[in-house]
């Protein structure tokens, strides 16, 4: 199901601070793009302040978010919720920054991509065989 990447820059978030937004990042997941909290991985990668730029100029802090979630199994509403909803996460995380916050989902065909080594539309067939059973 969706796996996440958050990157900040600036200064060094406390371990609870993370481990925060991981657990904020998946309950958004969850109750905004229906996706099984169980199956949605976020790693978090921190870099220091000035390691992204806007117009050019290195900012003191800055954010991002990128997930990958399959094609098809969410609305334009549902997607633009979680992107309000997610920058909305990242600033409180950061405060105030000069460059926008970008929150990014990339749509996967099912056949593109999945987890332990079966393609999500391997395991929707799966699912329907077995439920025809």
């Amino acid at each position: 199901m969706p796996l996440i990447n958050i990157t900040l820059a600036g200064a060094s978030l406390a371990p609870s601070t993370i481990q925060h937004l991981q657990q904020e990042t998946t309950r958004l997941m969850q109750s905004i793009l229906r996706k099984e909290a169980a199956l949605t991985v976020v790693s978090f990668t921190q870099l220091p302040a000035g390691a992204f730029s806007a117009n050019g100029q290195a900012v003191a802090a800055a954010a991002s978010l990128q997930a990958m979630i399959t094609a098809g199994t969410n609305s334009a509403a549902e997607k633009a919720d979680f992107i309000f909803a997610a920058k909305s996460l990242l600033t409180v995380a950061i405060g105030q920054t000069a460059a926008p916050i970008y929150v990014a989902l990339h749509e996967l065909p099912a056949e593109s991509w999945g987890y332990d080594g079966q393609t999500q539309a391997a395991r929707k067939a799966g699912k329907l065989i077995g439920e025809a059973a």
